[in-house]
């Protein structure tokens, strides 16, 4: 599917572009495809730059169009100066979508993106063809994960900059271990860019404050729920409710944990990309 005219500003080198939504500056990543289908959208973690969905995005058919997106105060978008709900930052993505000229296009949430996926899923069944909801739960009321782990999440001192990052993504992935080399995908430092303070802080209000249960039964759209047997921050269990509960859905579990868009990159985009062009 190719992108009708848009009026926005010249990309920059490697794909990278800074789209204008209201007040908002977003920082866009499209990689091309060599086919005729639908584009698909992906929205990343908490804290995490759209980098970080990198090595999963390579993983996926090079026929599929590919859109990443920081949200307001991560990687390289400012932050907003005020906090945001899902409904929200949901009417901020379908203006970016407008203005980058995407009628209609499947969409991939990892983590904190995947409450964003449901999310947009819900309020536009005709735009958003497809779902793809990776280590991801139904927010507010989901099976929590390890409490250790849960601790380290839940503050924003450790995004900012990249190597605190790298420190905590450790700790949480292997909450016994102490040695970052050795817990780490090597090259993973490359792909964590730094969240501001605030912009981490609106993600844990959104997440906090939101869960897709009561709408979930309602989601009419294929969706592939995908979930690592060994998360320690979104246990396997939520994403076995989340299949209960949605009426087309297919869960794919892996051997892996939290960081399995990295360390089961191929795996995963090879699933991916079967589910997106079945």
């Amino acid at each position: 599917m190719t992108r009708a005219n848009a009026h926005r500003p010249s990309p920059a080198p490697a794909g990278i572009e800074h789209v204008r939504v209201g007040y908002q500056d977003i920082r866009v990543h499209i990689r091309p495809g060599t086919g005729s289908g639908v584009p698909l959208l992906m929205c990343g973690g908490i804290g995490a730059s759209l980098e970080v969905l990198g090595p999963l995005a390579n993983a996926i058919d090079p026929e599929i169009e590919i859109i990443r997106f920081d949200v307001p105060g991560i990687g390289g978008s400012p932050s907003s100066p005020l906090p945001y709900s899902f409904p929200q930052l949901a009417l901020v993505v379908g203006r970016l979508l407008d203005q980058l000229g995407y009628p209609q296009v499947d969409v991939l949430g990892y983590s904190w993106g995947g409450a964003l996926a449901q999310q947009l899923g819900f309020i536009g069944p005709g735009r958003y063809r497809r779902l793809v909801l990776v280590s991801t739960s139904t927010g507010l009321f989901a099976v929590p994960g390890d409490p250790r782990v849960m601790k380290e999440m839940l503050t924003p001192r450790n995004f900012r900059n990249a190597r605190e990052a790298m420190v905590m993504a450790a700790r949480v992935q292997h909450p016994d271990e102490t040695g970052l080399a050795s817990v780490l995908p090597t090259g993973l430092s490359d792909l964590v860019a730094a969240g501001s303070s605030l912009g981490y802080l609106h993600q844990l209000l959104a997440i906090g404050t939101w869960s897709s249960l009561p709408f979930l039964p309602l989601l009419g759209q294929p969706v592939l729920v995908i979930s690592g047997d060994a998360d320690p921050i979104v246990p396997l269990i939520n994403a076995r409710i989340m299949t209960g509960l949605l009426p087309r859905s297919t869960l794919h579990v892996f051997s892996g944990d939290h960081l399995g868009i990295v360390t089961a990159a191929t795996e995963l985009g090879e699933r991916t990309g079967r589910f997106l062009t079945a």
